[in-house]
Order: structure tokens, then sequence, then C-alpha cells
């Protein structure tokens, strides 16, 4: 493998900026869906109908947030992900030859050696490197969430429309969380009680289905080329858009499937995440006595989850999962196509330079 750490975390932020500022829009109209106050505030109380000019205002409020964070934690989830990858596989004991530990210390990609080797299943390991790398990243990611979707909460008047609402909102936001910045991490294990069955569904479903439509694309690949072989070696080389295309099509089904599944898990974290800035630095010395009281009856994530299932129901649980759908299986498309197409360049420029020298 030509790719450094720092290719690695070079591509996978490069995708994550990119895809945040494409999709942020949707993610915004999913959280107000997901919202306690859905119904009171983007709808009309007497007619029901949806307040459009309400719901789809502002939709980018909040963005900056996500982008400050998106350098180190989809850096830090990748650089993760393919180290632990490539340590489990090099250690597989399906990699040795005659039991000699010394061939699998030599697989490894990362220069990490295991004193141990495993049998473990392709999925299994892809399944403990991704959920390794996720814990990672929503540790950096979660001050980030909370800030994002509270500031996506915040009802923008005519005084701060337009190119403002997002830097309005954002100064609202950090301001009730200026005298308990720890508050910044609430909803952590929310956030990685539902990005963790997600992310241990997406990525072994994602490398299986890569793995065979890979290996179906170039079995037909070399069919087309078996009637003329004088430039064999040359067309059947990958190519950047066809590793990015084919990785992007693959993501966007095993990230549909995902999003589908962890849907309650999202409304509950969304939820949780909302509530973080209920206790605002400039409310009277009262109120804040009122919400110590209720800070200590604070209820978990199960707790939430419970309430919603007897508040809503089953429909209260799965809201917005079609749009989050929708959304997770075009980000996710675009962003694991344009990490590997970034790895790929990366790559084939570092090679170039090595042959050069």
């Amino acid at each position: 493998m030509y790719n450094t750490h720092t290719d690695i975390w070079v591509a996978g932020a490069f995708a994550a900026i990119v895809v945040d500022f494409f999709v942020y829009p949707v993610d915004t109209l999913k959280t107000r869906i997901q919202s306690p106050e859905y119904e009171k505030v983007f709808k009309d109380a007497q007619t029901r109908a949806i307040k459009r000019d309400v719901l789809f205002r502002g939709l980018y409020q909040g963005v900056w947030s996500v982008v400050f964070s998106t350098i180190p934690s989809s850096g830090a989830f990748f650089t993760t992900y393919e180290a632990i990858k490539s340590t489990l596989h090099g250690s597989s004991t399906r990699s040795t030859k005659n039991g000699n530990p010394q061939d699998y210390y030599s697989k490894s990609q990362t220069g990490i050696r295991l004193p141990f080797t495993h049998s473990l299943p392709s999925p299994i390991i892809n399944a403990i490197a991704s959920s390794s790398a996720e814990a990672v990243s929503c540790f950096m990611l979660t001050p980030a969430e909370v800030l994002k979707q509270n500031a996506q909460m915040v009802q923008s008047g005519q005084r701060h429309s337009g190119q403002y609402a997002d830097v309005s909102a954002m100064r609202q936001v950090l301001a009730r969380f200026k005298g308990h910045p720890w508050k910044l991490w609430n909803g952590y294990f929310a956030l990685l009680g539902r990005n963790l069955p997600s992310t241990a569904i997406q990525f072994p479903l994602f490398e299986y289905i890569r793995s065979r439509v890979v290996e179906k694309y170039r079995r037909r690949k070399a069919a087309g080329l078996s009637l003329d072989n004088s430039d064999r070696a040359s067309r059947t080389k990958e190519t950047l858009i066809e590793r990015a295309g084919l990785t992007g099509f693959s993501a966007s089904i095993s990230g549909s499937v995902a999003a589908i599944i962890t849907t309650p898990i999202d409304v509950i974290k969304t939820r949780v995440m909302l509530s973080a800035s209920e206790a605002a630095p400039e409310e009277s010395r009262v109120a804040e006595k009122q919400k110590e009281v209720r800070g200590s009856k604070q209820k978990g994530t199960w707790a939430v989850g419970k309430q919603i299932f007897r508040d809503e129901g089953v429909r209260g649980l799965f809201r917005g999962g079609a749009i989050r759908s929708v959304w997770t299986a075009v980000s996710l498309s675009l962003y694991l196509g344009l990490y590997e197409g970034g790895r790929l360049y990366l790559e084939n420029r570092r090679r170039r330079l090595e042959q050069e020298d």
C-alpha cells in the first residue's frame, strides 16, 4: 500500500468537507422533523399545514461547527479503521505459511505487529475496526453535533435572515454553553449508540458488496478484452473513476440499509442533544434552582426512548427515517467514493514520485 497515514487523513477530511456542505440542508430538515417541537413550531396550529417558510429557513445554520470538527474526526476515523483492519488481517491464521509467525508479521501494512494469530472472518474484522474507529471519531465529533443540532433549531428572524442567519444562530447557541462547556459532550453515548450499530452494519456490508461488485466488474471487463490482448495490461488497470464509482455504489446500498435499521437510535440521539442546551447561563437564579432539581432527574437515553414510544408510538421512533435513508445513501456514497478516489490519486502520485527518484 502506497498510502501513508497523512494520505488517509487528507483523503478522509477532503471527502467529509465536501459531503458536509452538500448534504447539510437535508440533515437540518431531518433534525427539525425529529425534534419534539416539530408539531408546535413547524406546523400551523389550526390547519396543521407545514410552515414551509419556517421549516426551510436557515438550512445551513451551524454548518461551520461541523466543518471545523470534520478534519480531525474523519481523519481519525479512517486512520484508525485502516490500521486496525490491516493489522487484524495481517495477523490472521489464514495468512500464515507453515505456521511461521514471521509470515503474518510481514503482511501487516501498518507496521504494527500482534503477538498472536486469529481466525476471525473478514466481516468480524471489519466490524471491530469500524466500531473502534467510530468510538474515537465520535469523541471529537460530539461537541460539533451538539452545537449543530441546537443551531439548526434556532428560529432566525427578519433581522438575522439570509447570510447572517448562520452566524446569529451559532452565537446564540455558544452563549448557552458559555457557563458549562462540558455539556458539549452531552449525548456522546447517544451518538456512539447510534453510530456504532450503524457503522458495524455499514462497513462489513459495504466491504462485502464492494468485493462482489468489483469482482463482477473485472470479470466483465476481462471478458470484453479477451478478443484484443494487444494492450491488455494497461486496459485492465483500475482507473480513478472506476474505483470511486464502484465504491460509491456499494456505499449507497449499505448506507441506506443501515440508516433504516438505526433510525430509532438516531431519533433518541437527536432528542438528547437538543436537551443539552436547556440550562442557559442567562436564566434567573430561581430558574437555575429549578433546573438543578430537574437535572437530578434528567432522563437518560433509555428513558428518552421509552417516552418517545409512549407518547408517539413506533411511528415516532422512525420519524425522519425516509429522509435519513436517502440522505445517508447519497452522503455515504459521496463520502466513501471521494475518499477512495482521493486515496488512489495520492497513491498514484506517490508511485510517480518514487519512480522519478
